[in-house]
This record gives C-alpha cells, sequence and structure tokens, in this order.
C-alpha cells in the first residue's frame, strides 16, 4: 500500500479525483482536528458537531472535483465549515428563542437559548429592559451603520448582498460592521 502522508494537499486532491480513496481520507485526517475545532465554536451539543463535520466532509467531497486551486484547500474547506456551521446556527435559531437574563446576583446579564414556554414573568421583564437597551443602542447608530447592522445581524443578509442593497462596495459594510459593533460593545459594556 502506497503511503499518501507523504503528499502535498493538492498530490491528494488530484489522487482523490481520480478515485482514490484513501487519498480522500488522508486528506480528511490531515485537516479533521481544525475542521473539529472551528465546529467546536459553533455549537454546544455533540450530536450537532457530529452532523456538521460529516455534512463539511460530505460536501468537500461532493465539491472536489470544482476545486480549482485558486485558494490553498485548507482555506476552501474553512469556508465550507464556516458556511455550514452558519446554515446549522440559522436553522436552530428557528426553534429557539434567544433571552437575556442576569446571573444569580442581578448582574452580569448573560444570553441564553431557551424555549419559548420556559419563560417567567420575571425574566420577560429583563429580557423587555434589556431588550430596549439594545434597540436604543442600535438607534444611536449612525444611519448607514444601523442600516448594515441590521441586515447582517437581524436579517442574516450576507455582506455581499447588504452591498447591493446599499449601492457601496464591501470593504463599505465591513467598515460599517466594525464600526457599529465597537460601538454598540462600548454603549452595552455601560449598562
Amino acid at each position: 500500500m502506497e503511503d499518501l502522508s507523504s503528499l502535498s494537499d493538492n498530490d491528494l486532491i488530484i489522487e482523490a479525483r481520480n478515485g482514490n480513496d484513501p487519498a480522500f481520507t488522508t486528506l480528511v485526517y490531515r485537516h479533521d482536528r481544525n475542521v473539529l475545532s472551528m465546529i467546536a465554536h459553533y455549537c454546544k451539543s455533540s450530536d450537532d458537531a457530529k452532523d456538521i463535520y460529516q455534512e463539511v466532509f460530505l460536501r468537500v467531497y461532493k465539491g472536489l472535483k470544482r476545486f480549482e486551486f485558486r485558494s490553498e484547500f485548507k482555506t476552501w474547506l474553512f469556508r465550507i465549515t464556516t458556511n455550514v456551521c452558519l446554515t446549522h446556527q440559522a436553522s436552530y435559531r428557528r426553534y429557539q428563542k434567544v433571552s437575556i437574563s442576569p446571573d444569580e446576583e442581578g448582574m452580569n446579564p448573560k444570553v441564553e437559548i431557551r424555549s419559548p414556554e420556559e419563560h417567567e414573568p420575571d425574566k420577560q421583564f429583563i429580557n423587555a429592559e434589556m431588550k430596549g437597551d439594545i434597540q436604543s443602542a442600535v438607534d444611536s447608530l449612525a444611519p448607514k451603520q444601523k442600516m448594515a447592522f441590521m441586515l447582517k445581524h437581524m436579517h442574516d443578509y450576507k455582506i455581499k448582498e447588504i452591498a447591493k442593497m446599499m449601492d457601496c462596495s464591501e470593504g463599505t459594510i465591513k467598515k460599517y460592521l466594525f464600526i457599529a459593533t465597537e460601538k454598540l460593545r462600548l454603549k452595552l459594556k455601560t449598562i
């Protein structure tokens, strides 16, 4: 049996495209720790992590024929991993509510994912108050920063789509989002 571990990623891709399944397996093993590490930042459930991991490498396997060697394989793989994680996170959010509640001492708000039936009246009051503070902070942003922030974080549009909607470059949208995030972080830190 041939030792594939000494081959470069590009050589392994070529081999895998030619039907060499052990070459694909070597490629997976070479990068799976980094993929798992990225996935761990996106989900808390090991079952979800396993599903995402499988989906990532299924997409890689199916898309390998279209890989054009314009970027490193690792960059392409992480782009796929990020997309799968975000897609999973977006679909998960459809079935969950995000609430903000204080810790036991009533300090240090933290974000929790809770089912709608778990809300207690006192937590609803705190959530409404915090929601008001967040809305106030968002409303204080400059109009273009606010628009970019809301399109990205409240309506889940991609930067490219936002740039088209706002008729400016993707770099400008990234700048608006960076400034908006920094302003919100400073404003909400004092609350």
